[in-house]
């Protein structure tokens, strides 16, 4: 089994979310991919507009019209069902004690629950590059491989400030075929205005944040 990970604010999941976890499955022969939201991010000071409920419910909302009967996201969500399976998880939920998640403790525990399992973690390759901020980097890269959804011009290059092994670096792939710059802070900031995000959600997940008054200026 082949199993991708892919954490984030999600704040909201668009479009640019399916399409890369699509992409990873595809490219990496991946079974599932669970994308999963993060309590609170330990590198970012600002905490998620949304609470996480709200957000690991419109991650639920992405992945089941995913894996219906076939999504557009060319026009605006993909023509043809994923291969892999897509998953919302909770693995990254909110500790109690508002302590920050860390990566490598959803990690060991997706382990923990799918022994034998070949995981790789899915993340922006720009954010890759801070991985010796996070914690237990070392570990990181012995519990999974990585794929780094790169831009175009990302060079391998730009790895080498990771001062990786070469057994380190043969665990990190490159993702670059995903052209998609859909952001959720430009999503977000169209809500905010009232001008719709058009193709860029789901019509779930807009329906669902109309109904909750998500990124609403009276929220």
């Amino acid at each position: 089994m082949r199993i991708g990970y892919f954490g984030g604010t999600f704040d909201p999941p668009h479009r640019a979310h399916l399409a890369v976890a699509v992409a990873a499955a595809q490219a990496f022969k991946l079974q599932r991919v669970l994308l999963a939201p993060t309590g609170r991010q330990p590198l970012k000071s600002a905490a998620p507009v949304a609470d996480y409920a709200d957000r690991l419910a419109m991650v639920k909302l992405l992945c089941a019209a995913a894996s219906g009967a076939g999504v557009a996201l060319g026009s605006p969500f993909l023509a043809a069902a994923p291969a892999a399976t897509l998953e919302a998880s909770d693995l990254d939920a909110p500790h109690a004690d508002g302590s920050p998640n860390f990566t490598v403790d959803a990690l060991e525990a997706l382990t923990s629950e799918n022994p034998g399992a070949e995981l790789f973690c899915i993340a922006g390759a720009d954010s890759l590059l801070s991985l010796r901020q996070w914690k237990k980097p070392e570990r990181l890269l012995e519990t999974a491989e990585w794929i780094a959804v790169s831009r175009p011009e990302f060079a391998l290059d730009e790895l080498s400030v990771l001062q990786l092994t070469p057994a380190q670096r043969a665990r990190i792939h490159l993702l670059a075929d995903v052209e998609d710059d859909t952001s959720a802070t430009d999503v977000r900031e169209r809500l905010r205005v009232g001008v719709s995000p058009g193709g860029r959600i789901t019509p779930e997940v807009m329906l669902y944040i109309s109904r909750m008054r998500l990124y609403h200026p009276d929220r």
